[in-house]
Formats: structure tokens, sequence, C-alpha cells
């Protein structure tokens, strides 16, 4: 998310926060570590991420420990990072609530068809030639492309599952990112994509996604893949362009999926998936090892009543 620049004199004051650098020091930005640019602040509350956030493209690292500050950085030091970060994305983009099905700020283009019962927040932009079918809910800022069909009790833009546990309660990261839906996508009945935390969800142009699909947080879809019914994706996933996955099909947070790749039904995917590669089971691995590994085992009983016959 780009803010107004504003210097870490004034950042660290709006948290109650020391600091360490330049007071002057411009922050332009808040973004998540997969995300961030030169200008922007990230946080990190756990030792085994400090190295990563302090070595990332960020400049500004809000942080719980006072810890040497690396050239050309700046530090806020705060002891819960976590809350610091909520409160600076609640100032920076507060929250707004529309109370009509479609809101006056949002824009619909040329031969689009929005059905009865549908809702369209603030500042939405729809393409042209596009058909959202009765009940779907599009939340504030998000883009939709040109000739994209969503079908009826979708959700575009809910907020990202990203919790902290704390002693009482689950604390909610605040998301103030989006939903791109590129032009010619097809989106199912009840499927639910969630928008970034601080950046976008993209699903890119040409893509169809079956029933009840659910895509998390910053996933970057690329161009002409294609998704069956049942599938979940977790926050922050790269997926290249023409990737074919299968009903209930499982993808785990942060992995990488080149192009071209299939991943056949009802698998679980806990590694990166190279391009090209067809993959079958849990955890997903190359199709004809794993079923070179399921004939072995079907093996075992007859194997190991031999040793008893013995």
């Amino acid at each position: 998310m780009q803010i107004n620049p504003i210097t870490l004199k004034d950042l660290a004051a709006l948290i109650e926060a020391t600091f360490i650098g330049n007071e002057g020091h411009l922050i332009t930005g808040l973004n998540e570590i997969h995300r961030v640019t030169p200008g922007d602040a990230v946080f990190v509350d756990h030792p085994k991420y400090y190295d990563k956030a302090l070595q990332s493209a960020a400049t500004t690292v809000i942080i719980n420990k006072d810890v040497e500050c690396p050239a050309g950085k700046a530090l806020i030091i705060h002891p819960e990072p976590f809350t610091a970060f909520n409160k600076l994305t609640q100032h920076f983009k507060p929250k707004q609530y529309s109370s009509v099905f479609n809101s006056p700020s949002a824009s619909i283009g040329v031969n689009s068809i929005v059905m009865p019962g549908a809702f369209i927040g603030n500042h939405v932009s729809i393409g042209n030639n596009c058909i959202i079918h009765p009940n779907v809910i599009i939340y504030d800022n998000c883009r939709i492309g040109n000739n994209v069909i969503i079908h009826a009790g979708t959700i575009i833009g809910s907020d990202a599952f990203y919790f902290k546990n704390r002693k009482t309660h689950f604390e909610q990261l605040q998301t103030c990112g989006n939903v791109i839906i590129e032009d010619d996508v097809h989106i199912g009945a009840n499927c639910a994509i969630d928008k970034g935390v601080t950046s976008d969800t993209i699903i890119g142009k040409g893509t169809i996604i079956d029933n009840l699909v659910h895509i998390a947080h910053d996933v970057v879809i690329g161009e002409m893949c294609l998704f069956a019914a049942g599938i979940a994706v977790a926050g922050c996933c790269n997926i290249g362009n023409r990737v074919t996955m299968w009903g209930q099909v499982g993808v785990s947070s942060s992995l990488t999926i080149g192009d071209g790749a299939v991943i056949q039904a009802q698998s679980g995917v806990g590694e990166d998936i190279p391009a090209g590669m067809v993959v079958f089971g849990t955890p997903a691995t190359e199709t004809k090892a794993k079923m070179r590994e399921i004939f072995a085992l079907r093996q075992l009983p007859a194997l190991i009543q031999k040793l008893y016959d013995k």
C-alpha cells in the first residue's frame, strides 16, 4: 500500500514508538515482506524472520527488539509490531462501509449487466461486457476487467485469513489490499477470492475458475489457468500461466507453481512445482513416481504375509 510520504519521526509518533535512524527518513508505503519495495515499512515480530526483514528491500522495519540498524535503513522499535502495523493501516486507509447495493462511486462499463441482489462496493471498477450474477458481492476498490463472468454467490475481496494468537483472543491483521480480475476471466458460483493484505490478489487474463474455489490473500494467478471445483489456494502463492488444477486440490502458502504445471485431483501441494510437471497425491509428487510408490505400497501386505508364513 502506497501512502503519502511521512517522516520516520512522525510515523513513530503515530504508534507511540521509538526509532533508530534519521528523523527525516521518509516512508512511502506499508507492505508485507513478500511485496516490499524501497521506501516501504514492514513489520517483524519473531526472531526467525528478523534477518529476512532487515535484509529485505524495505527501508524501514518495525521490530520488537533493539538491533543494529542496516546501512540506509531505519528501525521503529515497538513491543507489538503486529498491532502497530494494524494501527498504521487503519490510519492511512480507514474502513469504509456502503449502505446501498450499488455504490454511487462504483464504475460499471458499457454493456455490463449487474443482476438483482448483487452488491457492488465503493470505488469498484467493472469493465465492459461483464455479467455479474445475483448475490455476487464485490468489496470496495476491487477491479474487474472486460468480458468477465462472475456467477451467483461468489465473493470478491473478503478479508485475509491472517490472525495472531493472543492469550485471550485472535487479533486480525487489518487488510487494505485489493483484488484485480483481468479480462476474459470466468468465475463459478460460491467462490471466495480474498483481497491482498497490503497489495493485490490477481487473477490473470483468460483464467477459468469452477464453483466452490477459494483463493486466499496475495495469490497471483497467471493467464489461461484452469481450476476445477473445490480447490483451496493458501496465501501468497505465485501460479504461472496455463496451470491446471483438478478438483479438491489444496495448495500450501507461499509456493510457486510453474507455467503449464498440472495438479491432479485431490492432491495436496506442499512444495514448489516446476514448470510443466504433472503431479499427484499428498504430498504431491511427479505422477509416474507417485503411481510407482502406490503400487509398491500395495505389495506390502503380501510381502509381510510371506515373512509370517516362513
